[in-house]
């Protein structure tokens, strides 16, 4: 390649993954058109093929792929078949989609009530780079998979469509310098078979699904009938202290059988109370089937051939104009369920990847799960409305009454977090479950492989668009098949390490399901790994290959990583070895401590006791001095996402450089939703505000910055802050040893005043 030629090429790639497609166009036409140049004249006219479908100019992609069939390079000449082919074919089905009168077009990620724009013609599937069919690959996990060159995730109206086709082209894009592909986007995808024949799975146990989810119906109703009690008991108290007024005696009464009924009735009426919810708050529509079948033919098969199968009537079909990929399912019996799904997901999903996330959807219709979680979407997303009102109350309002709004957000907040805390174990392992069903409904689990790693990049691009989490994604994480935290590193690490490397922790830590039991979503690697599983039973190579070989982790550090927790049962140990010897001095008539031992509260001043001791022990393993010799920088955060053996108490001390993001306002006080923009992708962060600070952390959001503190490697790996900077000298300190070590010393000053008081 010239020299002069390669700085246009770059430029040219630069602007295409910038979505700056006129700029890509007038820096690659010229290296496209050159003679003398065959290699970079390629690169440029793929790149040009991908610009002109962007901006719409299909007649032009179009043009360029037929000269490229020409080329002398049988792979080039595959790839530009399989690109004419998308292109075509998508231009028809966007023809169809437009005679089909919905009046429905696709929308801004912004309010339900913005005008829809128009969008161009969507690109042609990007085509995928991988070893030619005709060699033998022995992959293993650190292995260079085959790669997609995309461009960057659209800014406008809907984001582009991930590559859906595999074509043989490693022999000329080879050359494609390791710096060209990042500007790419690159990801990689092996588009592994689908199964022509298979036999049915083994019939999975179901009992511990029904009975998790009675327990979830049970727990809501516990929380809901205990947070009512005390709401109760707090108004009477409050009108009996305030003079001329008298309790309400209604509210002495027991709420048990009140509450049951009501969530009962509830229960049965969710699907229509949840359309009026769902339409008002968020735009939902209804999507006509004629529109999913110009989008997907398969999902639509798959949706009539199920439910003729188990003779249910087919679920009403909705869409929401969000562009961030989800799909959820709502109903309270199989004839009036709804499946919902997000413009984003039609337009970044392929044809077979849409019908098996739908077939997904059906799993939980068969499973009946779908039931209790819309029981549970209608209690909290009134709640969670709430919460966005009052932190818009409180952006309004200045001076000292902005305190108390922010505090009430805060324990709205709280109340919302409460009540979907009692679903996540029913929402991690029913997504099993209906991942099981979809495979075998389609024969196709590597597409589901797929979707959802589609469906993670997707939601990160959305959030890196936005510049903060959205109301649509928080309030309806807890149904959607993955979650937003989740996709965080996830979707946008890709660029810089492949898939198997990131998800290894998930499949070979030995402690990583303890690091899941506050996450709403399973691992994705444990879950991929489960889909790899059948697609071997099918005798299918897989999306993904993941090394057998397990990580060796401490048994000392996983124990040091629970001692807090570790130190509750050690105190109930304690108690009753107390307990035993006030039994034995009593019987023995050596001390008459009966009334000490009668009064059980003392139990609970050694379970505070214990934890106090066990934060203790952790505190200076969790938060070591940041030394600067040894602080990691942003190059090194992929080799800490791909370290199997890694635990949160490891500590790492980083230094990464990046752009705040999260929401601005009320809503973030408590400073939930803090993430960073580095060059290696997205990072959450854990702040704890301190009192008296000069700066707060919202007013750095938006901003350039560099954040010192301790990385950790869980189920979401996260950051906890010690320091965030910006370039102007702004600092601002995060408290985490300090509230740590407050909390211990609580603790156990409550613990002792128990234990010496019962």
């Amino acid at each position: 390649m010239p020299s002069h030629a390669k700085p246009s090429l770059e430029a040219g790639l630069i602007a295409l993954k910038q979505g700056n497609y006129q700029t890509a166009i007038a820096q690659l036409e010229p290296i496209a058109s050159s003679q003398s140049n065959g290699t970079a004249s390629l690169q440029a006219q793929v790149g040009l093929v991908m610009a002109y479908a962007r901006i719409g100019e299909a007649s032009k992609a179009i043009a360029i792929s037929q000269n490229l069939i020409e080329s002398n390079n049988p792979q080039v000449q595959e790839w530009a078949k399989r690109a004419l082919e998308h292109l075509t074919k998508r231009q028809k089905r966007d023809q169809e989609a437009k005679n089909v009168e919905t009046g429905f077009v696709a929308f801004d990620n912004s309010t339900p009530n913005s005008t829809p724009d128009s969008s161009p013609v969507t690109p042609p599937e990007t085509p995928t780079l991988e070893e030619p069919k005709d060699q033998v690959i022995e992959t293993k996990s650190n292995d260079t998979p085959p790669m997609v060159p995309l461009a960057k995730l659209k800014a406008t109206v809907a984001t582009p469509l991930p590559a859906a086709g595999s074509v043989p082209l490693s022999g000329f894009m080879g050359s494609v310098t390791r710096t060209q592909a990042k500007l790419f986007g690159v990801i990689y995808w092996r588009q592994a078979q689908r199964a022509r024949a298979w036999q049915p799975l083994r019939k999975p146990k179901l009992i511990p699904l029904r009975l998790l989810t009675a327990g979830t119906f049970i727990a809501l109703f516990w929380v809901m009938r205990e947070m009512l009690k005390l709401a109760m008991g707090f108004i009477n108290q409050t009108l009996v202290k305030l003079p001329y007024l008298e309790p309400l005696q209604p509210l002495y009464r027991d709420p048990t059988t009140f509450l049951l009924i009501v969530l009962v009735i509830l229960l049965g009426v969710s699907p229509w109370l949840l359309d009026q919810l769902l339409a008002k708050l968020y735009g939902q529509r209804e999507f006509p089937k004629d529109v999913l079948n110009a989008h997907s033919r398969e999902a639509v098969r798959v949706l009539q051939r199920c439910c003729q199968q188990r003779h249910w009537p087919l679920p009403k079909l909705r869409i929401l104009p969000m562009a961030a990929p989800i799909i959820l399912t709502y109903g309270s019996l199989p004839r009036n369920a709804r499946i919902v799904v997000s413009q984003g997901l039609l337009e970044q999903l392929a044809d077979d990847e849409i019908a098996i996330i739908y077939a997904t959807q059906l799993g939980h219709i068969a499973h009946w799960d779908f039931a209790v979680m819309s029981l549970l979407l209608l209690v909290t997303l009134p709640i969670h409305r709430l919460y966005q009102q009052v932190s818009n109350w409180g952006d309004k309002i200045s001076g000292i009454w902005r305190y108390p709004v922010t505090i009430l957000a805060s324990i709205v907040y709280g109340v919302w977090c409460l009540l979907t805390g009692t679903a996540l174990w029913l929402s991690r392992l029913r997504l099993y479950y209906s991942d099981r069903v979809a495979s075998e409904i389609t024969g196709n689990p590597n597409a589901l492989i797929r979707a959802l790693l589609k469906i993670a990049i997707g939601i990160a691009a959305d959030i890196q668009k936005e510049e903060e989490t959205s109301w649509q994604l928080e309030s309806l994480n807890l149904l959607t098949p993955v979650s937003h935290q989740q996709s965080l590193s996830l979707g946008t690490i890709a660029s810089n390490l492949s898939f198997e490397s990131f998800l290894k922790w998930d499949t070979a830590n030995p402690y990583r399901r303890w690091f899941t039991i506050n996450n709403s979503h399973p691992l994705m690697g444990d879950r991929i790994e489960r889909l790899c599983q059948i697609a071997r039973h099918w005798h299918l190579d897989t999306e993904l290959h993941f090394a057998s070989v397990p990580s060796k982790v401490k048994r000392q550090s996983f124990l040091l990583q629970i001692a807090p927790w570790l130190g509750i049962p050690l105190g109930v140990l304690f108690a009753a070895l107390v307990w035993l010897t006030w039994q034995l001095a009593f019987t023995l008539k050596f001390l008459n401590l009966k009334w000490i031992y009668e009064d059980w509260s003392f139990i609970t001043g050694c379970l505070l006791i214990g934890f106090s001791i066990g934060t203790v022990m952790r505190i200076n393993s969790f938060f070591p001095d940041i030394k600067p010799a040894t602080v990691q920088t942003d190059d090194y955060l992929p080799n800490l996402l791909a370290d199997p053996s890694a635990l949160p108490i490891d500590s790492i001390s980083v230094r990464l450089v990046g752009k705040l993001l999260g929401r601005q306002g009320t809503s973030n006080s408590l400073a939930q939703d803090l993430i960073l923009q580095s060059s290696a992708g997205l990072v959450k962060l854990h702040h704890v505000s301190w009192l008296g600070q000069p700066v707060n952390h919202q007013d750095l959001i938006g901003r350039q910055i560099i954040v010192t503190g301790w990385f950790r490697r869980g189920a979401t790996p996260w950051i906890d802050i010690q320091t965030l900077e910006t370039q102007s000298g702004k600092t601002i300190h995060s408290a985490h040893p300090i509230w740590s070590t407050f909390l211990a010393v609580a603790a156990q000053a409550w613990g002792a005043y128990i234990f010496l008081t019962s």
